[in-house]
């Protein structure tokens, strides 16, 4: 399976909020191309590395195909007129949650790289677009994107392609664990929470949310 990056994105940290706190949710698209190492794109930033960024967080992928539903959903908002308006690094369509995996991974230009977790949303998504009940929307929805690590360095640009190497965990959609970490699924289903406990690629804080809710 091979997909077109439409866009590369990257954003600064700049105050965001009513209280001005720092974010880098504001995503622009870029010309060329740009390396990715470890740590995400090449003049990326992320403001809190608590919640945002580091290994497991470096490159965030969001669905182009989602802005038709999103625009029928909440109107025509200016946001959805370009990518960029979900905070993505990586835009393409044809690519979901419910087909992309866990451990999946991606020829990205030159680069390797390996989703491990969904984006989980948070409020600044919700300030970003004016409308307090996104966050909500997204998980109600489960479109919330994924993110990826990288394994090998290389370099990437609009353009090139997403190629599908390697998914050893075909069952495990990106869809599918959402639903059961973030969306309330995984209190009826203990066996599911139990594969994900002991999943090594998925992201460790998804699986020590996993071992919590299993209680």
């Amino acid at each position: 399976m091979r997909y077109t990056i439409d866009a590369l994105l990257t954003g600064k940290a700049r105050r965001f909020g009513a209280k001005g706190e720092p974010s880098a949710i504001d995503k622009r698209a870029v010309e060329g191309r740009r390396v990715v190492g470890a740590l995400g794109i090449a003049g990326d930033e992320q403001a809190d590395l608590s919640v945002h960024g580091g290994p497991d967080k470096a490159i965030h992928h969001y669905p182009r195909d989602h802005y038709g539903w999103w625009a029928e959903t909440i109107g025509d908002h200016a946001l959805l007129q370009d990518a960029g308006a979900f905070g993505e690094n990586i835009s393409t369509s044809g690519l979901t949650e419910s087909a992309a995996c866990i451990g999946d991974r991606y020829r990205l230009g030159s680069a390797l790289v390996e989703i491990s977790q969904g984006r989980q949303p948070c409020w600044k998504l919700g300030h970003r677009f004016g409308i307090a009940t996104l966050p909500a929307t997204v998980v109600s929805s489960r479109r919330g994107g994924w993110y990826y690590r990288v394994i090998e360095d290389g370099a990437v640009g609009a353009g090139d392609a997403l190629e599908l190497m390697e998914r050893p965990l075909p069952d495990w959609s990106v869809e599918r664990v959402f639903h059961l970490l973030i969306g309330g699924a995984g209190k009826r289903e203990p066996a599911a929470l139990r594969a994900l406990a002991a999943m090594d690629l998925l992201a460790a804080n998804w699986r020590a949310r996993a071992d919590k809710l299993l209680g």
